[in-house]
């Protein structure tokens, strides 16, 4: 009962709600960049390496110049170095947007470990004292949920962008024509648009929110780069976008279900209760899986979706 009675408290609340949006931050951002990109017709599995090589550079600018915009700008460049070799590679050279997209993560995860190595050796450097969080005044102070209103400046960027974006897709002259390129490409050409540039576009602003995102994981919330350190959360981008039927607004409902199963690891600690940190650890990525096997089956697919365009 003792143990119970913990879940209520002010301490649990505290962590699970601050670390349920420090969590979902990295995926909002990649999330939106997923959904232009696939509203435009191009499935991009190499999300997960525009999020890791933004997370490696932005450490590693950070970390020597000790300036915090600067490592977040490193981590965009990173993340729109890779969506303009994957743009190359699948909108003017049409490779298999699938094969493309998984040797683009595979190359990423080995170059980024092998640069790390080279650098660092066997050393395990940290970032320190130049990450700070923003609390809002007066917000902050609320009992229980104080945390939500003391984040770092990327989450409420993250969390203002998701109107944004969807005013963006559906309000503007732009998101009319990436719409009707992932629908109809020739129609959409034959009415005049650029069917390759606006796809190279969707694909850079992919690669700079990615970039961002990957770069928040590793100097605003970990201060550290390990191999490998997104864990699937490009992977679990895509699903939430597909689960969010490539409606922006949508994209936050499934980013908390993963921010919030994540931050149970830290939570439970807190209240003592004795659960395998495995356990807490997988249940973000079987959340997602179970929303996907129940609600995929309504989804609708753009009508060029992960087709190769080339203009006759």
């Amino acid at each position: 009962m003792e143990r119970l009675s913990s879940i209520f408290s002010e301490p649990f609340f505290i962590i699970l709600l601050g670390g349920t949006l420090t969590s979902s931050t990295p995926i909002i951002l990649a999330a939106i960049g997923e959904d232009f990109v696939e509203s435009g017709g191009i499935l991009n599995l190499g999300l997960e390496g525009m999020m890791l090589l933004g997370s490696f550079t932005a450490f590693v600018v950070a970390l020597n110049t000790q300036n915090i915009y600067l490592g977040l700008l490193s981590g965009m460049a990173g993340g729109v170095l890779i969506a303009l070799i994957f743009g190359y590679l699948v909108i003017y050279l049409k490779i298999n947007q699938i094969v493309a997209g998984l040797g683009i993560e595979i190359f990423v995860i080995g170059i980024t470990s092998l640069l790390y190595r080279v650098i660092f050796g066997t050393t395990f450097p940290v970032i320190s004292e130049i990450t700070s969080k923003t609390p809002v005044p007066f917000l902050s102070q609320i009992p229980y949920i104080r945390s939500v209103f003391n984040q770092h400046i990327i989450t409420y960027l993250s969390l203002a962008i998701l109107p944004v974006a969807w005013w963006m897709l559906y309000k503007t002259n732009f998101g009319l024509n990436v719409r009707a390129v992932g629908e109809n490409p020739v129609a959409a050409d034959a009415h005049g648009v650029n069917v390759y540039r606006t796809r190279y576009l969707t694909l850079i602003l992919e690669g700079v929110l990615a970039g961002l995102g990957g770069a928040f994981l590793s100097i605003c919330d970990l201060a550290f780069f390990v191999s490998n350190m997104t864990m699937g959360r490009g992977f679990i981008a895509i699903a939430i976008v597909m689960l969010s039927k490539w409606n922006p607004a949508r994209i936050f409902y499934g980013a908390f279900l993963f921010g919030i199963c994540q931050s149970l690891t830290f939570g439970l600690q807190i209240i003592g209760l004795d659960v395998p940190r495995e356990f807490i650890l997988m249940l973000p990525y079987v959340a997602v899986i179970v929303l996907l096997c129940v609600l995929a089956r309504n989804t609708r697919l753009p009508g060029a979706f992960c087709q190769p365009y080339e203009r006759e």
